[in-house]
């Protein structure tokens, strides 16, 4: 059945290094049947010249699932967009976003900002050399740029080549100054310039991302306007408050499972994790690690967390860890 991505981007949860990877993603399609998740970050010149394509695993319960690509050769990316449409992804995002050194010295990211030319070549080569849809996510600008100016002109150029969806993290980025946490937090947002691109750019489908914290704030900004929303950190740490309402709240259907049966939903797919030890050693840490905020702001949360940060990364950590980990928090809550 084909995916309709216009429809599942109307909340989505956005790429995070180190946190969405697979286990973070299964974990939220249990939540969600709707929203759309993205991988972590994965760079052309690891799959290209790295040959890592275990990277690209997933698992197709995942679905609605993203690649994001990070690089800026046309023809590496190209490659790379080709090997995660083979591995069945429907979507293949090019990062424009990410202020981190490491990736400014390889020249992509964040910095890409200053090069739309170049950015609009690269999502070229890639939509001619496969059938997934060739997305982009970027910021607002970086350093002493104008948004005003930049951004309409970054994305003239990418509409340009056919990119007709665009995710906005609607804050500038200080490749100079700023660390990538405080890049996260410390330049204002300015959402009213992305609702005037939504103007500008009718029929371009705009995703904002950058201090949603709510379902309800991501509502108000769906009706404003704008196509969809994107949710990183909320998400993440507390998942069902954002996640197990989301299909209610955005798509009309039912809510998610109770947190208390998603853990029980875990059972099988960590009990196999720890068993194949081909699939990162098989650590329960590896999986219970985004488990941590299922019970965000509930009696007895804090014990859960605790017991699963002491007990999960033993070696020879089973279920059963899990198992006492609900019981400490349901003893604490009584």
């Amino acid at each position: 059945m084909k995916i309709n991505l216009n429809l599942a981007s109307r909340l989505s949860v956005a790429p995070m290094m180190d946190w969405t990877d697979r286990h973070c993603r299964y974990l939220h399609r249990l939540l969600s049947k709707r929203a759309l998740l993205y991988t972590e970050m994965v760079t052309s010149p690891a799959l290209v010249r790295g040959q890592a394509r275990h990277l690209l695993r997933f698992d197709p319960f995942e679905q609605p699932v993203a690649l994001q690509l990070g690089g800026s050769d046309p023809v590496e990316l190209a490659i790379a967009a080709v090997m995660g449409a083979d591995y069945g992804y429907p979507e293949i995002n090019l990062n424009v976003g990410c202020p981190s050194d490491r990736v400014q010295s390889g020249c992509f990211g964040a910095v890409l900002m200053e090069q739309p030319a170049l950015v609009a070549q690269c999502c070229a080569a890639m939509i001619k050399a496969q059938p997934s849809e060739v997305t982009v996510k970027c910021r607002i600008g970086v350093d002493d740029q104008d948004p005003e100016i930049v951004l309409p002109e970054f994305l003239a150029h990418i509409v340009g080549v056919g990119v007709t969806r665009v995710s906005i993290h609607a804050r500038k980025a200080w490749l100079k100054g700023l660390s990538p946490k405080e890049n996260r937090d410390i330049p204002p947002l300015d959402y009213d310039l992305v609702l005037r691109m939504k103007e500008l750019f009718p029929n371009l489908h705009i995703s904002i991302n950058g201090g949603v914290a709510s379902l309800e704030h991501a509502k108000e900004l769906l009706d404003l306007g704008l196509d969809g929303v994107m949710i990183g950190r909320a998400a993440y740490h507390n998942p069902t408050d954002i996640l197990q309402r989301a299909d209610a709240m955005i798509w009309g259907d039912d809510e998610g499972p109770d947190p208390l049966d998603i853990v029980l939903q875990m059972r099988s797919y960590i009990e196999a994790h720890i068993v194949d030890h081909c699939r990162g050693s098989g650590k329960l840490a590896h999986v219970t690690k985004h488990m941590m905020g299922l019970f965000a702001g509930k009696p007895g949360s804090r014990q859960w967390r605790r017991y699963l940060s002491e007990n999960a990364h033993r070696d020879g950590a089973s279920w059963a860890v899990v198992e006492d980990a609900v019981a400490a928090m349901k003893h604490s809550a009584s």
